[in-house]
């Protein structure tokens, strides 16, 4: 058991990818604090792993709703009331937001997917980061998604949500590397989650014709295993992958088994990082200004 008595808070797990990355690093020894807003649902989730009987584990349930700017906080007190130690977090909690062009937005909507996508996983990263550099490092995941890296009309505040935490665990990754602390995302590919529910019932004309026809094609196909991105945070928050921090690693199209090989060369290089294109990297020679 790769994460055996190691302490993990996981964010958005009542269901999807969330449920699947915790019945993982259930089974592989870790400790849980489990987050999310149905009491209700975290309460079959800890039925379902419980019912495996391992009386050195603990299991907690802590139901919050991360839009309430107060969330972070709760959760760490929590956290703090139960261990002495954080080793883990896994910020997996997220909403699609409002679908369509920015000018026909609800506003609230919009700030409401920033705090929830955004302002509160960074937060928890803070308040963690704080506990951890007192109790020799820990590890951080966070959840990306479509529009991180790529263009997503239509889904401005999740693209520019997602778009941020994957820059903002860029970022700190390099402020903690000296404490022990790694920080990594992860882009976990489509899957068939309530998320890709939303756009089909949006319409071609709020989310766009491409976006539509390409989450039809992932739903009727039967998208993406959710265990494959649940397999890499475990990588991601296991011993197995020391030396790999500040990068944005692909469930689907990355070699993150072995990528551990790697972590000599990723350290000195930009590879699976956020980076400005200029006209060079697409062959393109134009003259100087």
């Amino acid at each position: 058991m790769t994460l055996h008595s190691q302490t993990a808070i996981i964010t958005g797990c009542a269901r999807g990818l969330g449920a699947v990355i915790a019945e993982t690093m259930w089974r592989e020894g870790a400790d849980l604090l489990l987050i999310d807003r149905p009491q209700s649902a975290l309460h079959e989730l800890r039925d379902r792993l419980t019912a495996n009987n391992r009386p050195q584990q603990q299991f907690h349930a802590f139901p919050i709703d991360l839009s309430d700017p107060s969330a972070p906080q709760a959760i760490l007190k929590e956290a703090q009331r139960h261990w002495p130690r954080l080793d883990i977090l896994i910020n997996n909690a997220g909403i699609q937001g409002p679908i369509g062009t920015i000018a026909d937005n609800d506003w609230a909507a919009w700030r409401d997917t920033i705090q929830i996508n955004l302002l509160a996983p960074a937060e928890l990263c803070k308040l963690s980061i704080m506990w951890m550099r007192q109790t020799g490092g820990g590890r951080i995941v966070n959840l990306s998604g479509g529009g991180a890296a790529g263009l997503r009309p239509n889904f401005s505040a999740y693209a520019t949500a997602k778009c941020g935490l994957v820059k903002f665990s860029e970022t700190i990754a390099a402020e903690v590397a000296d404490l022990g602390i790694r920080v990594n995302s992860i882009a976990p590919g489509p899957m068939n989650t309530a998320m890709l529910q939303e756009i089909l019932n949006a319409g071609t004309e709020q989310a766009g014709a491409a976006e539509y026809e390409q989450v039809r094609k992932q739903v009727a196909s039967g998208a993406t295993d959710p265990q494959i991105a649940a397999d890499l945070a475990v990588y991601l928050a296991s011993e197995q992958s020391a030396g790999i921090t500040g990068k944005l690693i692909s469930a689907l199209w990355d070699p993150w088994r072995t990528l551990h090989e790697q972590a000599a060369v990723l350290r000195s290089s930009d590879v699976y990082t956020l980076r400005r294109i200029v006209p060079a990297d697409r062959g393109i020679a134009w003259p100087d200004a």
